[in-house]
């Protein structure tokens, strides 16, 4: 796709009546929310829809979620839905929770990748929230990135990756989780996280009353389900904390970027001499990691290190999104 678009950032007072005429018109407009900046366009406007594949570079077989404005919007996008859909509205709605059901016979196709199911959620960003009750109805919206790049958590990040490819961008400030949507499966005969996110497998399983399948592999097509993604431009590499310890030495003396966590690591790097490897310190706390990370790889980015290399974080239910977005980034 050429640069077709002269892109606004809106930010203005009257940025959300713009953003919302704009996506009445069928144009593709970035706004926040609280997990990362969504690609959105009118969910039931399927050449608006065709635009977020064209923008994003990114494969029309791959299914979109649908963001609405509130849990009254769903029997519009499902069918066959479950009272657990409702109970779980009740306790994580709005917020970064994604329901996968079964679509309604009306849900165009474009947006669920040609499959006869369809996520949904209320996001809990205040900007989005607005822009949906405007519209009273659905925004699909995907990360407002290039497909497999990184989902941007800040405008500028969102700029950078599609200017003159959309219309617009809300501005909306950093994301609050700053990883995407934890997708939970309920057409399935037993629950299934079908990717992590902000709301846990123990959030949900105490919520429930039940045990919650989150499968190491899975060949549904979901966002994010693909194994190369949330990659930067600079190739990544995972290192244990002792791999990292025992190879600090030669690491420091490379035009590498560290990323660490663990007190042990990061005293190691403040006591290297190095005048060539930079590192970055995450807090030692799943939450603020995840929030972190995105933005955090952006900017080592912009520094074009010749690879970024992280410090493992722990194999627990907390990080598991953190580590499943790792894990994609260093795939090549």
């Amino acid at each position: 796709m050429s640069k077709n678009y002269h892109t606004s950032l809106l930010n203005g007072e009257n940025s959300v009546s713009q953003a919302v005429s704009l996506l009445q018109k069928g144009e593709c407009v970035a706004l926040p929310t609280e997990t990362v900046y969504g690609l959105a366009a009118d969910a039931s406007n399927i050449i608006a829809i065709n635009k977020i594949f064209e923008a994003k570079g990114r494969p029309k077989n791959h299914p979109l979620i649908v963001h609405i404005p509130d849990v009254s919007h769903l029997e519009n996008w499902a069918k066959a839905i479950p009272s657990t859909a409702y109970d779980l509205a009740k306790l994580f709605w709005p917020g970064p929770l994604s329901l996968l059901l079964k679509k309604a016979d009306h849900v165009p196709d474009e947006v669920t990748g040609g499959l006869d199911t369809i996520a949904l959620r209320v996001p809990a960003h205040p900007l989005f929230l607005e822009v949906l009750t405007q519209l009273n109805t659905g925004l699909a919206a995907p990360s407002a990135n290039r497909y497999k790049q990184l989902s941007p958590t800040i405008a500028e990040q969102v700029m950078q990756g599609l200017d003159g490819r959309i219309a617009a961008v809300l501005e909306g400030g950093p994301c609050e989780h700053g990883l995407e949507s934890t997708i939970l499966d309920l057409v399935s005969q037993k629950p299934r996280i079908l990717r992590a996110g902000p709301v846990t497998q123990q959030q949900l399983e105490t919520a429930m009353g039940q045990s919650v399948d989150i499968p190491k592999n899975h060949t549904e097509l979901v966002p994010g389900n693909v194994e190369a993604h949330y990659q930067p431009n600079t190739p990544l590499r995972i290192f244990s904390s002792e791999q990292l310890l025992a190879e600090m030495g030669e690491l420091s003396q490379k035009n590498y970027h560290l990323i660490v966590w663990s007190d042990t690591v990061l005293e190691q790097c403040k006591k290297a001499t190095s005048r060539v490897a930079t590192w970055s310190n995450l807090k030692n706390d799943a939450a603020l990691f995840g929030r972190e990370l995105y933005v955090t790889l952006y900017q080592v980015d912009q520094t074009c290190p010749e690879q970024i290399i992280v410090e493992q974080p722990p194999q627990s239910d907390a990080w598991a999104a953190v580590n499943d977005r790792l894990t994609r980034a260093a795939s090549r």
